[in-house]
């Protein structure tokens, strides 16, 4: 039995179609378009009309593929940008209208368990004791912290995220230096004072955290991190995409996803390891388990 979910985030949106699979989930599909709602929010905070309907026509298109798919259910969610969009009710309307599916706005905390409860179930080695879950996302990062047993004891949203970072810092394409100090700067503001329970494990979700894996290896630790950055500030994101393997606006938002990614993993004193879940495989994990309950 078939499960759907549409993320509609700040940079992206995203589809999963998933089956269970013992204690995890298998994945039947995965689309993934740039749709940017959380570009220009900060100017004025509405999303255009441009890019309500180009999110509407996404979301469609998704939800025509889970449907070919069987999914049973489609979850369509909102995160940071639905959050802050002054015009979020002319959004949701626009995007229930082309795919026939309610939109639920997650809150942050929400956003944080969901992540989580991905991040820990479909993680691919044996997680003891207690988890830090870090995602970075377009418009905000959350923090979880808790255990595969009893769940979340511990979250906090920082709103940091590397599409409002890059668009407010980054003007150069590669970014230039000063560019990349001023992101760290402004990380560095974001995350003072932040205090994170302590945790045996740290695991990175998110669109920053998994374009990662070819440029720095499986675990994100600072010099890894370090090295990515190089890479990315040494050529036009054109030039780079195709070497690496991603789409040029995910390596335009790379530096700004790097920048938080650093400074979350000083915040929580430990390298970062790329998760294979988050927040969709999360709520789908979440939808069937209630259906067999």
């Amino acid at each position: 039995m078939a499960w759907a979910c549409i993320d509609v985030g700040s940079n992206t949106t995203r589809l999963l179609v998933a089956e269970p699979a013992g204690a995890g989930i298998r994945e039947l599909a995965a689309r993934r378009e740039f749709t940017r709602i959380g570009k220009g929010l900060a100017h004025d905070g509405r999303v255009s009309a441009e890019v309500v309907a180009h999110a509407a026509r996404a979301v469609a298109d998704q939800a025509r593929v889970a449907r070919e798919l069987g999914a049973r259910e489609i979850e369509v969610v909102g995160t940071a940008a639905m959050r802050r969009a002054r015009n979020r009710d002319e959004l949701a309307s626009a995007i229930e209208q082309g795919c026939g599916v309610r939109m639920r706005v997650l809150s942050d905390g929400e956003e944080a368990r969901l992540a989580f409860l991905g991040a820990t179930r479909t993680y691919d080695a044996p997680l003891r004791g207690s988890v830090a879950v870090v995602d970075v996302g377009g418009g905000s990062s959350e923090i979880a912290v808790g255990t595969l047993g009893d769940g979340v004891s511990w979250s906090t949203s920082v709103p940091i995220g590397s599409g409002t970072l890059a668009e407010e810092l980054i003007g150069f394409d590669p970014p230039a230096p000063d560019e990349l100090a001023a992101l760290r700067a402004a990380v560095a503001t974001a995350l003072e004072g932040l205090r994170v329970p302590s945790s045996q494990n740290a695991i990175a979700v998110g669109g920053s955290a998994t374009s990662l894996r070819r440029l720095a290896g499986a675990e994100l630790s600072v010099e890894a991190l370090e090295r990515a950055l190089r890479t990315l500030a040494s050529a036009p994101a054109d030039d780079l995409a195709g070497l690496l393997g991603l789409a040029a606006e995910r390596v335009r938002l790379l530096p700004a996803g790097i920048a938080i990614l650093e400074g979350l993993a000083g915040a929580l004193g430990t390298p970062l390891r790329i998760g294979r879940g988050g927040l969709r495989e999360g709520l789908i994990l979440e939808r069937s388990a209630r259906s067999h309950s």
